[in-house]
């Protein structure tokens, strides 16, 4: 545990890229292959459930530290970070302990079906025993809320350094259903095992949004072109007359789309897919708001079958009849995808396929990106023709030109304090729209990026001098002040007050030049909503 939370404070203390890698090199040399395999799950999201809820630790933390309950919230909500707040009003430790980071996770999962009162005695035992970074890592491993500013990306660079394993193959054997509690840093990295590739996916290949001229690209004849679909990314494998179907999140959901199990039927066995698992209501692309229906039931009933049908809408093939071919051209792998579409389409009612275009100039180009609303589309994938399948998000051969997103100007009505470095301004705003005789505001949306550091600076004076009431965190302002907010998309919803829910809203602007008078009402959003 020790070399864990050293680790952490030298990552924790630079912002330098090659500073934290070399950091994450030098540990994974030195820790033991137990410590390894946790680090490496810690470090892509695998962390045992959280054993204890947060109300009880933050209680458990008051005790201890020997302050009142409402101070240690007024405390958690300056710093904005729970392991940071208990880490430092908990006492100095009395004692030491030597156990390791793997003996500290097998104790933590343990402790789940414990009592409270085991619970409690062995939170407190170990931050008596624990240095302050000691304690923030404990306290972070029980939590569940584990980061600290290194991607996997950055982790797997690391681990390549320190075994001399290639990046894409540590990638690649990272994904997939591995449990860190079962599976030795033997199994995991070093071992070539074939039984276990049955299952696994390849790594998604992302892409980078337009940032400037489109037309910088150079000639549109030598990029294909798609429309970019709002739904779950994900890869479907059929190997050994098997089905998976992983999220780009590396999970794997294939119990949540059982629909999927006729490609077993007909696809060539090892083929992968990669496409867009999206809602198709009515035989027509549905909203990503009835997707999420879907995403968290345990359970996909018949009903829910009927009642909410999902398709996949495949745009490339990684693995045909067993063979890796991501690294042929684009075009070639969507001659293969395309033939396999013609060939089953009428036998799997559940492939669909994403069309392709070309063109000639960026007009046509603009012109074909201002219809993606009408087909239920966020905008255009924009893909070199000669392409590889490559491994993350690299800048240069795939790129996303997304649609305009929606605005409308909002009344700032509530505020919260940020979190991390912004935890001693408010930042986290709530934002709501006229009725339609502009006598109340009502609430529609909360965002907390968009404006600049001085901008939010300037904001955070105004809120603290112009509060109403407070609530806990949460304190309501006087209505004086208009936001352009921007969202990505918009559906009715009977779980908000306003009837409406936004995805992604975020701030575009403040409109100092505005008055509340001229926010827009919930009338204006819900004219938004696509018929």
């Amino acid at each position: 545990m020790k070399k864990f939370a050293e680790l952490v404070k030298t990552i924790d203390s630079t912002n330098k890229t090659n500073l934290k890698v070399q950091a994450l090199t030098d540990y994974f040399n030195k820790a033991s292959d137990e410590d390894k395999v946790w680090t490496i799950a810690i470090l892509s999201h695998r962390r045992p459930p959280r054993p204890v809820n947060s109300t009880k630790i933050r209680t458990y933390a008051s005790e201890l530290a020997e302050i009142p309950l409402w101070l240690f919230e007024e405390s958690y909500h300056i710093v904005g970070d729970l392991a940071e707040t208990i880490a430092l009003v908990v006492p100095n430790p009395v004692s030491q302990t030597n156990k390791s980071l793997t003996k500290f996770l097998e104790e933590i999962i343990a402790l789940k079906p414990k009592s409270d009162t085991e619970k409690k005695e062995y939170l407190t035992n170990n931050w008596r025993q624990l240095d302050y970074y000691e304690r923030f890592v404990f306290t972070k491993l029980i939590t569940g809320g584990f980061r600290i500013g290194v991607s996997q990306k950055l982790m797997t660079r690391a681990l390549s350094k320190a075994t001399n394993i290639d990046e894409d193959i540590l990638a690649f054997k990272l994904m997939g259903n591995w449990n860190p509690d079962k599976i030795s840093f033997q199994a995991l990295i070093l071992e070539e095992n074939e039984a276990d590739y049955l299952s696994k996916p390849f790594p998604f290949y992302l892409a980078y949004a337009i940032d400037d001229k489109v037309e910088d690209l150079g000639s549109p004849e030598d990029w294909i072109f798609e429309h970019k679909w709002d739904g779950i990314r994900a890869q479907l494998i059929v190997r050994k007359n098997q089905l998976f179907v992983w999220s780009r999140g590396e999970e794997l959901v294939t119990d949540k789309y059982p629909e999927f199990e006729i490609f077993t039927d007909f696809l060539p066995d090892g083929t992968m897919l990669d496409g867009e698992i999206l809602p198709f209501p009515n035989k027509d692309i549905g909203d990503f708001k009835d997707l999420q229906t879907r995403i968290g039931r345990k359970n996909v009933s018949k009903k829910l079958l009927e009642n909410l049908p999902v398709i996949l809408k495949a745009y490339d093939i990684l693995e045909f009849k067993g063979k890796d071919i991501r690294s042929k051209p684009f075009k070639e792998r969507r001659k293969i995808l395309d033939n396999l579409y013609t060939q089953f389409q009428d036998k799997i009612p559940e492939f669909h396929l994403s069309e392709t275009m070309t063109f000639k100039t960026w007009e046509d180009v603009a012109e074909e990106r201002q219809r993606a609303r009408d087909i239920k589309s966020e905008g255009l994938m924009i893909k070199r023709s000669g392409s590889v399948y490559g491994v993350g998000r690299k800048k240069g051969d795939w790129w996303k030109w997304k649609s305009d997103p929606f605005t409308i100007d909002a009344v700032l009505t509530y505020a919260m304090r940020g979190h991390g470095r912004r935890s001693n301004l408010f930042t986290d705003y709530t934002f709501g729209l006229w009725n339609d005789d502009k006598t109340e505001l009502i609430t529609f949306a909360k965002a907390y990026s968009g404006l600049t550091d001085s901008e939010f600076k300037k904001v955070d004076a105004w809120i603290k001098k112009n509060t109403i009431e407070r609530f806990g965190p949460v304190r309501s302002v006087e209505h004086e002040h208009v936001f352009e907010i921007a969202f990505e998309g918009i559906a009715e919803s009977k779980r908000h007050k306003s009837g409406v829910a936004t995805r992604f809203p975020r701030i575009l602007r403040w409109r100092t030049d505005k008055l509340i008078e001229d926010a827009n009402t919930i009338s204006d959003l819900k004219a938004m909503i696509p018929d």
